[in-house]
């Protein structure tokens, strides 16, 4: 064989090389990126090597030293073969161009060769395999499989004896060797993720925002989400049916709290359910209806008051502040809103919680929790002993509200627009900057 072929079989080879560490960084990255539960539905259509790849990826450690050996075998076998042969091959044209000087030559070589050779090696070796597997790693792990579960056998042995000097290496160090590969992802990791899949409209808004409720609802306290006190509409245990059908009339809820006098003297609870049939004529004595109250207190979550009230069937419950007066009522329905947002039944007219009036600004309900606000509108209020808007303004002017008092919050202004007693209503809300959700 002469010099020039014996150096284009070094060249064909450092190409082959560069491939081989293509494909071991293509099968590593379709590894990692491929999802389990996807991999398993390729199973059950039966594509061609999912199961293999599955095997794989149930081995994912092993897989993925099996990966980095193959990388480290073959850039190894690339720095040896590709960049000599590549500097032998300019010699005779550094040469004929009048460059006699050895060390002139040699070095000239070697900068081409050595450049060349890591220019190819990082775009068809590394990055192009990488960002093609990232893309898609479905076809890459099942075009790899196969391959790669061969070279994992005939390995495994070198594998084994590597991975048991490292695993042994660590608990010299102190560390444990858990795998990182088996380490879950923290709660905030999945919401950057599902703002990820957000952006990229994987999700939609509101399946974004359902999601997110749902990690907020399990640190959600039943005085976030209650009726207070000054809202609660009861039943007088001396109430006739007559009258009391007056008051269903009126405001249409369909449990009622029962009292002897005030919220202060609760005696039970009553469904208007419980009331059909019954004529209006007759002697009727309200408690003969009544089912036992539950008490709970305001700062118990609502994890644990829903599983209450799928234990109990009674859909309503008392709130009981830390001094043993009642300060409001939870529904099912208001545990479901805290989740999916407002839901308005075919009795409901009051107001929304929020209206718009303009690009910046809003009309909003007193009683609107600040982390609602700051959900909707991307700000940052924090507050100590007070759950909504009204009373974060009550705490800024250490004052009861009147209609017309400012307060100048971070990133927006408040007006209070309609106050009844001593509680501020409606409050219009000026933003500095528009939402996120009209930002994108």
């Amino acid at each position: 064989m002469t010099p020039w072929m014996y150096d284009l079989l070094m060249i064909f080879i450092a190409a082959l090389l560069v491939l081989i560490n293509g494909f071991f960084v293509a099968a590593e990255f379709a590894l990692v990126k491929i999802r389990e539960s996807r991999l398993d539905e390729m199973v059950k259509e039966r594509r061609p090597f999912a199961s293999t790849a599955s095997w794989l990826v149930e081995r994912l450690d092993a897989s993925l030293s099996a990966c980095q050996l193959g990388i480290t075998m073959a850039s190894l076998g690339l720095g040896w073969i590709g960049e000599p042969a590549v500097a032998h091959l300019l010699r005779p044209l550094l040469f004929s161009i009048g460059i006699r000087s050895e060390i002139l030559v040699h070095g000239i070589a070697f900068t081409i060769a050595f450049t060349a050779i890591t220019a190819f090696h990082l775009v068809l070796g590394e990055q192009a395999p990488k960002i093609a597997a990232l893309r898609r790693p479905e076809r890459a792990v099942l075009l790899s499989a196969m391959p790669l579960k061969i070279f994992y056998y005939l390995t495994y042995p070198f594998m084994a004896a590597l991975n048991s000097s490292t695993a042994f290496l660590l608990r010299k160090a102190g560390i444990k060797g858990a795998s990182e590969h088996e380490i879950p992802h923290s709660e905030e990791e999945i919401r950057a993720l599902l703002m990820q899949a957000h952006v990229a409209g994987e999700l939609s808004r509101s399946e974004h925002r359902l999601i997110n409720a749902v990690f907020e609802f399990d640190e959600l306290v039943c005085r976030r989400v209650m009726l207070p006190r000054a809202d609660v509409v009861f039943l007088d245990a001396k109430n006739s049916l007559s009258e009391a059908i007056d008051v269903f009339h009126k405001t249409k809820h369909t449990r009622y709290p029962v009292c002897d006098g005030s919220l202060d003297k609760i005696v039970g609870m009553v469904h208007i359910k419980d009331l059909i049939g019954i004529a209006a004529e007759t002697d009727f004595d309200l408690s003969s209806v009544i089912r036992p109250p539950q008490f709970v207190p305001e700062t118990m979550p609502v994890r644990r008051l829903l599983r209450q009230f799928q234990s109990t069937h009674q859909h309503l419950a008392f709130l009981v502040d830390e001094y043993g007066t009642v300060s409001g009522i939870v529904t099912l329905e208001n545990i479901l809103e805290s989740i999916i947002g407002p839901v308005e039944d075919e009795f409901d007219d009051d107001q929304p919680e929020i209206v718009s009036e303009g690009p910046k600004q809003y009309n909003i309900s007193g009683n609107t929790s600040i982390d609602t606000i700051n959900q909707r509108f991307g700000l940052k209020l924090e507050a100590h002993d007070v759950d909504t808007i009204a009373g974060l303004m009550m705490a800024r002017t250490d004052k009861l509200l009147a209609p017309g008092d400012k307060v100048d919050l971070s990133g927006a202004d408040a007006e209070v627009l309609e106050v009844r007693g001593p509680r501020a209503i409606r409050i219009r809300l000026t933003l500095s900057e528009l939402p996120p959700d009209q930002t994108r």
